[in-house]
C-alpha cells in the first residue's frame, strides 16, 4: 500500500524491525535478530523496543487469530532478563487469552536463543469490525496475510 511505512513490520522500512509472522497451533510467532542500532546499553536490546516487539506480535495475532484490525488499548509488560544483541535470532510469540465483545486480550513472550523466557506482556485491543476495518483501517483480505 502506498504510504505504508509500519516500523514493525514493512520490510521495506529500513529503521525498523522487518517482522515476518508465522503461525504455530495457537501462536503467532516471528523470530528476529536484533542489531546492534536497537540496543540501550551495550549489546544490550532497549527495552522500548522489546515493548515494541510484544506490542507487534500481539497485534498480529490479533490480525490472524480473530480476523480484524485493532488498536493497542492497554498492555502490561514484565521485564525478566536481560536480552542481548549479539547471541542469536529471538522468539516472540502470541496467543489469545480472551475475546470478549469488542475487546481482545494476547498473552506474548519475548525469548532468548536459549528459550528462556526474557519479557512477557499482557496486550489488550480494541477490536474493529469487520466492515471498518477494511473500509476505514486499510484491513485486507484475511487471505492475503499468507504466502501462496
Amino acid at each position: 500500500m502506498e504510504g505504508y511505512q509500519c516500523f514493525g513490520c514493512d520490510p521495506n522500512n529500513s529503521h525498523g524491525l522487518q517482522l515476518k509472522f508465522y503461525e504455530d497451533g495457537e501462536y503467532v510467532c516471528s523470530e528476529w535478530n536484533p542489531c546492534g542500532h536497537f540496543e540501550g546499553y551495550p549489546n544490550i536490546l532497549h527495552g522500548g523496543i522489546q515493548a515494541t516487539l510484544l506490542d507487534e506480535i500481539a497485534a498480529w495475532t490479533v490480525y490472524i487469530k480473530e480476523k480484524a484490525a485493532c488498536v493497542t488499548a492497554k498492555m502490561n509488560i514484565k521485564y525478566k532478563k536481560a536480552v542481548f544483541t549479539n547471541t542469536g535470532n529471538l522468539l516472540i510469540r502470541g496467543k489469545v487469552l480472551e475475546t470478549k465483545r469488542n475487546l481482545c486480550t494476547i498473552e506474548t513472550e519475548l525469548l532468548n536463543s536459549s528459550q528462556e523466557i526474557c519479557a512477557s506482556a499482557e496486550v489488550t485491543y480494541y477490536l474493529f469490525p469487520q466492515g471498518s476495518s477494511q473500509s476505514d483501517m486499510y484491513f485486507p483480505d484475511y487471505e492475503s496475510f499468507f504466502d501462496e
